[in-house]
């Protein structure tokens, strides 16, 4: 497994943009794909943005299309989320995850989170 540890959580009033990172180490990172989870008080965690291993491809969940902007640098073992035009339901902890870049793996490398707080 891969060691992860997120930065750049706040609190920021709606419309204010917060940029995420998540170091990686322990492994070799190009070999994973990163992803971007959150947890709202209250409810279950769920998929915000994943990033293929080479940083071709990336998807999005359909709340955070054209707001959020998923990014690695494979040089730096770091991985971004970039989060533009906040809203009040953004706000949760954030997870960063990991999984090995083969079709039947699952993420199994969690960071321990950072919050992030949206004000109306």
């Amino acid at each position: 497994q891969v060691q992860l540890v997120e930065s750049g959580g706040g609190l920021v009033e709606a419309g204010g943009s917060l940029r995420l990172s998540c170091a990686a180490s322990g492994r070799t990172f190009s070999m994973y794909v990163m992803a971007w989870f959150r947890q709202a008080p209250g409810k279950e965690r769920e998929f915000v943005a994943a990033i293929s291993a080479s940083g071709g491809d990336t998807y999005y969940q359909d709340s955070v299309k054209g707001r959020f902007t998923i990014s690695r640098d494979n040089a730096e073992n770091t991985q971004y989320l970039q989060m533009n035009n906040l809203k009040p339901e953004d706000t949760a902890v954030y997870y960063c995850a990991a999984r090995e870049a083969i079709p039947t793996s699952d993420f199994n490398s969690w960071g321990q989170g950072t919050q992030v707080t949206v004000s109306s």
